[in-house]
């Protein structure tokens, strides 16, 4: 990607000019050149595309509420057990990012926090990992706002992955990488690989784009030649011993400091979520028939003007099976019609599904629940959905809606 305006053509002058003067509206204060040719690149410079690009990537960075993520209590099984860590940067500033994947308990994981949360988390460390190397930039120019990554994979099994919620919660995270960090991947390289794990990267290349599939280098297990790669841009002193380079605290080949080096979550920190239901929310149990959708509609209005609009949250649990769940909806003054949730399988009979959206004044949303799909199977549901006003990650107030719910059968035109 080109990091320079001297290197870019007339045309892509005008371009970049041109998508600046259409996403003005959205852009930050520290939103600059270097920021939208990200997006343009992404899309191999056309403009629409590039804008649709950053447009869904604000409404994302609304639903997982960004600009206050450093004041969010992370759940100590995240903090704690997530493998990854800065250690350094290299020598065009740029940080350098371990991560001993082998040691990520991804079970563990997803019987401490939701999905929702551990996805929150990683968006969480990479912004960190961001805003460090914005402020490399201002020393080391551009390049330096590109992160070098290093994946040990030594002791990887699949058998954790053949657990569908943790296959899906896995390619939900890439998905999510390619659509809301385009372009801020400068190397990376996966050590140790076992032959197994060619088996689960080729699944995981499908939805990688071109660019980001050039910036991965591969090393089976017991290669040594990735140091040679490597360090030609990364001092090996800044490495941690135990993953290949030089780097000790007090002895520690592990140098815990900079690194969480995860591994097997203690019990004790799991969430029931068998039979528990939140005291605080009023849960409501339903049957989708075999055939049908449930479909539940909320409407945002614009009656305070100066106030910011809610946010709609779920939590749900179905039983035996898991179902559909997507989330669309509707501008009530145009009619125009966007997906917000793309209709997908959830596994919530494995474990509650949570969530939620940022909303906009004037907009009509239909949360679906579709079992259409299924032809023997009827669907039992717990759920809660509703508007909330979002103070902080630990207080909630409930908003008042009135709420219209309605099974609509599979041959029916509504969708």
């Amino acid at each position: 990607m080109s990091s320079d305006w001297s290197e870019l053509t007339e045309e892509q002058k005008q371009k970049l000019q041109q998508f600046r003067s259409q996403v003005k509206d959205a852009l930050r204060e520290t939103d600059d050149d270097y920021f939208l040719l990200r997006w343009l690149n992404a899309r191999k410079w056309n403009i629409g595309a590039a804008e649709r690009m950053l447009r869904a990537n604000l409404k994302t960075r609304a639903m997982w509420n960004v600009d206050t993520l450093e004041t969010w209590n992370v759940p100590k099984a995240l903090q704690e057990y997530v493998p990854a860590g800065m250690v350094g940067f290299d020598k065009e500033g740029s940080p350098v990012i371990v991560c001993p994947f082998y040691n990520l308990d991804i079970y563990g994981v997803l019987h401490c926090a939701t999905r929702f949360d551990f996805m929150r988390y990683v968006v969480l460390l990479l912004e960190r990992y961001m805003k460090a190397g914005y402020e490399q930039s201002k020393i080391h120019g551009l390049r330096a706002r590109q992160l070098v990554v290093l994946f040990d994979m030594k002791d990887f099994t699949i058998r954790a992955y053949t657990w569908r919620p943790a296959a899906e919660l896995i390619l939900f995270l890439v998905k999510q990488y390619e659509k809301n960090y385009p372009e801020i991947l400068k190397m990376c390289y996966i050590i140790n690989a076992p032959k197994v794990f060619s088996v689960a990267f080729n699944v995981v290349k499908k939805f990688l784009d071109e660019y980001t599939i050039s910036k991965i280098n591969l090393y089976k297990y017991g290669c040594d030649s990735w140091k040679e790669d490597m360090f030609k841009h990364v001092d090996p002193d800044i490495i941690p011993k135990r993953m290949g380079g030089n780097c000790t605290e007090n002895g520690d080949d592990k140098c815990p400091s900079k690194v969480v080096w995860g591994g097997k979550i203690p019990q004790e920190l799991y969430v029931e979520q068998r039979d528990e239901i939140d005291g605080s929310k009023e849960f409501t149990e339903a049957v989708v028939a075999n055939g049908n959708k449930l479909k539940l509609e909320f409407e945002v209005d614009s009656k305070n003007s100066n106030a910011k609009p809610p946010v709609l949250s779920w939590n749900f649990r179905t039983i035996d099976y898991g179902i559909r769940f997507g989330i669309y909806s509707t501008d009530t003054t145009t009619g125009e019609r966007h997906s917000e949730i793309d209709l997908g399988n959830v596994q919530s009979n494995e474990m509650d599904e949570v969530g939620f959206i940022a909303t906009r004044p004037n907009t009509k949303y239909t949360v679906v629940f579709d079992n259409t799909n299924s032809y023997l199977r009827s669907k039992k549901l717990r759920y809660w959905v509703s508007l909330i006003s979002e103070l902080d990650d630990n207080d909630i107030e409930i908003v008042s809606q009135d709420i219209q719910s309605e099974v609509v059968a599979v041959n029916e035109t509504k969708t």
